[in-house]
């Protein structure tokens, strides 16, 4: 092969840059802040920060998301060439050399925006990257534990994104916060439980081959499914039936509806699929990552509908 023609078959610089991202990680991360931006701008008397407060808060949630994807590619290369070859280092598009030039940029620029943003932001910032490393890295690496691995996740989705971000639109507080915020993280605990279980269901003959003992190479891929399942089943439920009588600021018709019609759709993209075939499971936990997606925009439209 020439040069020219390496050159035409090597993707460009950004798409492997957005393949290293992990994507349904970035778009995650962005629906959440968009979404508590605009709770804050139905809830919060004084309204929601200016948009520059809201470009500086995206970019330091981007880069801290960056940096924990990518410092788990870094650490999972011979795996992720079983489970995931088509991932920059390991399809070695992307070399590890840079790819640590760029976790180390995505780990310290949110560091530094958060210093002059007061504790609160900054608190969030370190805690959401340490437990990343403690996440990826040896000698603890909760990766190999599969219910701390889990709480991990769901800490940092949960709790840390949305309380945090949250009282920095605030103002820097976490003090009064309002109903729809503490019931929307309510929700994600369990849902990002379900997907910190869910995502290694497709990858259990990697896990399996380098001894990573995940839930669902301890317990099965059937029943990781089905506790995955379980969880999001009943985070619906519960707030379908008793968000609209327990969480003030909200329209509560919205919110029902909403929550029973992301559930309709939760198990019409479950049916039929085998957690066996790994190209079909992966397109079931991208789709639930969806109706993550989803929820950031359907507690905003209640909130903004009342």
């Amino acid at each position: 092969m020439t040069v020219a023609q390496a050159a035409q078959r090597s993707p460009a610089p950004l798409t492997v840059l957005w393949r290293f991202s992990r994507p349904h990680t970035i778009v995650g991360t962005l629906v959440s802040v968009l979404g508590l931006y605009a709770i804050a701008g139905a809830e919060l008397a004084s309204g929601a920060p200016d948009a520059g407060d809201l470009g500086w808060t995206l970019l330091a949630a981007l880069s801290v998301n960056l940096a924990i994807v990518g410092l788990n590619q870094l650490t999972d290369v011979e795996i992720d060439r079983i489970n995931k070859p088509d991932l920059p280092i390991a399809a070695g598009t992307l070399s590890a050399s840079r790819a640590r030039t760029i976790v180390a940029a995505a780990t310290a620029l949110p560091v530094a925006l958060a210093i002059t943003q007061g504790p609160l932001e900054l608190t969030g910032v370190v805690v959401a990257l340490v437990v990343s490393a403690a996440y990826s890295l040896p000698p603890v690496r909760l990766k190999g534990r599969p219910v701390l691995a889990a709480v991990c996740i769901s800490g940092v989705r949960s709790l840390v994104v949305n309380l945090v971000v949250f009282g920095h639109f605030a103002g820097g507080s976490l003090h009064d916060l309002p109903d729809p915020v503490w019931a929307l993280t309510a929700f994600v605990i369990p849902f990002s439980l379900a997907i910190a279980i869910l995502k290694d269901v497709p990858d259990a003959e990697g896990d399996r081959h380098f001894r990573v003992a995940t839930f669902t190479v301890r317990a099965g891929p059937q029943r990781a499914a089905a506790a995955g399942m379980g969880l999001l089943v009943a985070g619906y439920v519960t707030m379908a039936v008793a968000g609209p009588l327990l969480v003030d600021g909200v329209q509560p018709v919205v919110l029902a509806a909403g929550h029973l019609a992301a559930l309709v759709a939760l198990l019409a993209a479950r049916r039929g699929v085998d957690v066996c075939d790994q190209a079909g499971f992966t397109r079931f936990y991208l789709r639930v990552w969806a109706l993550f997606f989803a929820e950031y925009a359907l507690v905003s439209a209640a909130c903004l509908l009342a």
